[in-house]
């Protein structure tokens, strides 16, 4: 289903919310990393998770799917033995960037040559945050003129590593896998104020329940401290929800009917759930029960919304204010550049076809509301981004004309069942081609 038209249909019903991509990643690498057999459970698959368990499998893990307890998700079993060796040559991340990005210091660290290869834009995303860490521990590493396939042939040495705090936290979270398996103790120094750190907090949290553990010391400089020779723990555990699938439900109810998510945690470290306080700081009617959060029609206004620490729901949150009263502006979102696609051009371009008004910034946007609604009546395209796909498909409900929406299939990247889920709700879709 490369190829949809969306009709308007105003969104009502339940979606029982798909566990947390993020969460996945990071519960099945402890599991991996750990010595023992460990169950991880509730784990909606995605072409992102595949890619990590690929990686794992490449690197001597055993991982077998078992009965879930929930319907329509995955259990995982996955045996490792404390130590990671290559049985294979390397590992096609597919286009996840948190799967390379926490495998490498792994691969770093097996004293055999290990290759990461990768597809769309995964291919030139940056990486030099480790490239200078390699070059300064003599580390032998080779790629293509910066980009994808890298190969990395050493040991991984324990000691202080510095990283300016507006890299990307999956360089952070790569680091505090690997280092405390390492001989001796380390550091991870943070030298500016970390950009996106509820997902390094969302690591400290993983590694916690698998048994290791990482002193935080947050003063003038965010520090890591790290022992070595630590030992992960085999653990059975159940992935959390994922508030950042979440939100396109939420938008989708407030600019419709009306929306329950099921299945959600209100305890979550995830930085995506500020999509609740960012809805509710523009008027939108949310109601709360202890796993559930649904969202009603109602009027929203404009506000200002710092994207520095929940990335991922800036997209539909455009759609939410390009159908608000007022002028709404977007901050601190330059990172969204570098995701799948340039997510602050694609959005904007996208729904500018619809009808919409905004106005891109170099860090991030500026969004005129029509709270009459959207015209629709155009041909747009998901830039082959799931998070691109799914918000057009929330603003296409409610505008007056039908949408074509091309590359509609980039939803398996996160969210294979998005599509039935859409329609389960009242959306209307129509195969093309």
């Amino acid at each position: 289903m490369e190829k949809v038209c969306i009709f308007p249909h105003s969104l009502e019903g339940e979606v029982h919310v798909p566990s947390s991509k993020s969460m996945g990643h990071r519960e099945i690498i402890c599991a991996g990393l750990a010595n023992g057999r460990s169950i991880i459970d509730n784990i909606s698959m995605s072409k992102d998770i595949e890619a990590t368990i690929r990686c794992l499998k490449a690197m001597g893990v055993i991982i077998v799917e078992v009965p879930s307890q929930f319907p329509g998700r995955t259990a995982l079993q996955v045996t490792g033995t404390g130590k990671l060796q290559a049985v294979e040559a390397g590992a096609d991340c597919g286009e996840s960037g948190s799967t390379l990005r926490f495998f490498i210091p792994l691969g770093a660290s097996l004293g055999q040559p290990f290759t990461f290869e990768g597809h769309g834009k995964l291919v030139s995303r940056p990486m030099q945050a480790y490239y200078d860490i390699f070059d300064e521990q003599g580390l032998a590493y080779s790629n293509d003129e910066g980009q994808l396939p890298l190969t990395v042939n050493g040991v991984l040495k324990a000691g202080t590593y510095k990283l300016p705090g507006d890299v990307s936290s999956q360089y952070v979270s790569g680091l505090l896998f690997a280092l405390p398996l390492l001989d001796g103790d380390s550091v991870i120094e943070i030298t500016s104020p970390l950009e996106s750190s509820a997902y390094v907090d969302m690591t400290l949290s993983c590694l916690k329940k698998y048994g290791i553990v990482i002193n935080n010391v947050d003063g003038a400089h965010r520090q890591y401290i790290i022992k070595g020779k630590q030992k992960y723990l085999a653990k059975h555990s159940l992935v959390e929800a994922d508030w950042s699938q979440a939100a396109f439900w939420l938008v989708g109810g407030s600019i419709g009917e009306a929306i329950n998510c099921t299945g959600v945690d209100f305890n979550s470290l995830q930085g995506d759930m500020a999509v609740v306080d960012i809805m509710q700081r523009m008027g939108a009617k949310i109601t709360k029960a202890s796993t559930e959060v649904k969202a009603l029609h109602g009027v929203t206004k404009n506000t200002v919304i710092d994207a520095s620490n929940c990335p991922d729901i800036i997209p539909v949150l455009t759609v939410l204010a390009s159908v608000s009263e007022g002028t709404t502006e977007i901050i601190n979102a330059g990172r969204l550049r570098i995701k799948e696609c340039d997510r602050l051009a694609a959005i904007s371009t996208e729904l500018n076809k619809m009808g919409a008004d905004i106005e891109e910034k170099p860090e991030g946007l500026v969004i005129k509301g029509k709270p009459e609604g959207l015209e629709g009546g155009a041909l747009v395209d998901a830039w082959n981004d799931h998070r691109i796909a799914m918000s057009i498909a929330v603003a296409a409900s409610v505008c007056k004309e039908a949408v074509v929406l091309e590359g509609a299939d980039s939803v398996q990247k996160s969210y294979p069942e998005f599509w039935k889920d859409f329609v389960s709700v009242g959306g209307r879709i129509e195969a093309i081609g």
